[in-house]
């Protein structure tokens, strides 16, 4: 039989979803100047590379089970299978040997964006048949065990977190992915191969490459703790935590959530807010925080009743355990004393009204305005009403009593925030004050929770949201240099929020 005397054609278009592997091939023979193999041998390892390629390209179970080690095969498929979706690639076979075929693979990864290698897929003859001889070089020839093959939006845009760690995108989602686009061009990009313990090597890149990482202010060690504690939060849960005295954002963390975003989204704070509650009421002077005031079940204040949680009632106490204790009916008694734009000018000293342009993120910390109604004031001094913030504002509150300084957030190391809407904050007797009631609330409010946590100082809130069954919990504070916010969705209580909190804090 003559060279050219015989072809084949792998039939149909072969698509399939993977991560670092030839997925879909289209196979030709022709053009190697090989002579074919014998009948006996040649022509079953033919078919079998023509079963395999075709597997590849529908089933990589199917195709794993056509190797000499189905598990191994199986287990490398999927791990592999999330990096280059949707793509569609191609290859040629342009060689069979004896004991092997060459392929020449085409990834047409997005438009404009093509890579093409070589593979090898070493042949074995056994009393089964021939196999697939499995190792990860048949999926690429740089692949090792438990490697993997991303796209990179842009080259070299390895990003370290802010000790000079490198992050991997998916450890920080809401956050490392744009900042990665911050250095990509519509012609920079790159495939590169992910390793556990040789980090990245960029096996192909097109366009300008930035020889030096983009360094975030994200703590690796941070961010692990944060979302291990959102995870273990037993629902939906939302977290943020700063750094006060850089304003370096350290972690943005969530689970269960769907569309909720810690940095944007909006939700009523609930008795968090009393911080700026208390804060108004100590700048008017209505009362300091040893001033004794009452704590009924309820108040009446024109057309609306306030309630404590369940209704619980305390005799005359201090505005400090009345804080301690999120006495609603307190905290309404005092605001309706107030002007009617107090408490939005209380919000904005701890940055509830500021705009920032963060390079890198996007962020809203919250929205509290002037209230129109005696009603709508005694709704917002216990964070209800139309008082809205964010996990971010809430962290970037607690940060701004921690620091008692106005706050800027950082991301991006060498490219600063610009502040489109700035604050100042409190006085400094104010946040003396306010140091000393969110620490009782540790030591003897609602959040005993975190006395064994180290010296926390915080604020525990429950919102109500919908048509008001249902609430959501907040803790928001500070330990040492790390001021955080924490929302659990759903609970109707704190209680999860502080928990998670503990969580949080013991792996700092």
């Amino acid at each position: 039989m003559s060279r050219n005397a015989k072809r084949w054609v792998l039939a149909g278009a072969a698509v399939v979803v993977v991560a670092i592997v030839v997925a879909a091939f289209v196979v030709l023979r022709g053009g190697s100047g090989q002579a074919p193999a014998s009948a006996s041998s040649g022509g079953d390892a033919e078919v079998l590379v023509n079963k395999y390629l075709q597997a590849w390209a529908s089933d990589s179970d199917v195709a794993a089970s056509l190797t000499d080690d189905p598990a191994a095969a199986r287990t490398a498929f999927r791990a592999v299978a999330q990096g280059f979706a949707p793509a569609k690639p191609v290859a040629t076979l342009t060689q069979l040997k004896s004991d092997s075929a060459l392929a020449r693979v085409k990834w047409n990864l997005s438009p404009g964006r093509v890579w093409s290698y070589d593979v090898t897929l070493p042949l074995k003859h056994d009393d089964q048949g021939w196999h697939v001889h499995f190792s990860p070089a048949v999926i690429h020839p740089e692949l090792g065990p438990g490697d993997r093959l991303e796209v990179r939006a842009g080259a070299g845009t390895t990003v370290t977190d802010r000790d000079g760690k490198v992050l991997d995108p998916k450890a920080a989602p809401l956050v490392l992915p744009k900042v990665q686009q911050l250095r990509t061009s519509s012609q920079a990009w790159s495939v590169v191969r992910v390793s556990a313990t040789d980090g990245e090597q960029t096996l192909y890149q097109e366009g300008k490459v930035e020889a030096k990482p983009q360094q975030v202010s994200l703590s690796s060690k941070a961010q692990a703790a944060a979302q291990a504690a959102v995870d273990s939060a037993g629902a939906p849960a939302l977290l943020v935590a700063i750094q006060p005295s850089t304003g370096d954002i350290l972690a943005v963390a969530a689970a269960g959530t769907g569309q909720d975003n810690p940095l944007t989204g909006q939700y009523a704070p609930g008795s968090t807010f009393k911080i700026a509650t208390a804060a108004a009421v100590l700048e008017a002077g209505v009362a300091d925080a040893d001033t004794v005031l009452p704590c009924p079940a309820t108040v009446q204040l024109g057309q609306r009743t306030i309630p404590n949680d369940d209704q619980f009632s305390l005799a005359p106490l201090p505005l400090h355990s009345a804080f301690a204790h999120s006495c609603n009916t307190t905290f309404a008694q005092l605001a309706s004393q107030l002007p009617k734009d107090a408490l939005a000018n209380a919000a904005s000293q701890f940055g509830l009204n500021a705009d920032f342009d963060i390079p890198g993120v996007s962020t809203e910390a919250g929205k509290v305005v002037a209230a129109g109604s005696d009603a709508e004031q005694v709704e917002s001094a216990i964070g209800q009403g139309t008082v809205q913030a964010s996990p971010f504002g809430l962290a970037l509150m607690a940060a701004t009593v921690a620091s008692g300084k106005a706050v800027t957030p950082q991301l991006v190391r060498g490219q600063e925030t610009s502040v489109t809407t700035g604050y100042d904050a409190p006085p400094s007797g104010v946040v003396t004050a306010l140091r000393s009631m969110m620490r009782e609330v540790v030591t003897g409010g609602t959040a005993k929770g975190l006395a064994s946590s180290g010296k926390v100082y915080g604020k525990t809130g429950t919102a109500q949201f919908g048509n008001g069954a249902q609430a959501n919990g907040w803790f928001a504070g500070y330990r040492d240099d790390v001021a955080f916010s924490l929302l659990v969705l759903g609970t109707n209580s704190s209680k999860p929020a502080v928990s998670a909190s503990a969580a949080f804090l013991s792996r700092l």
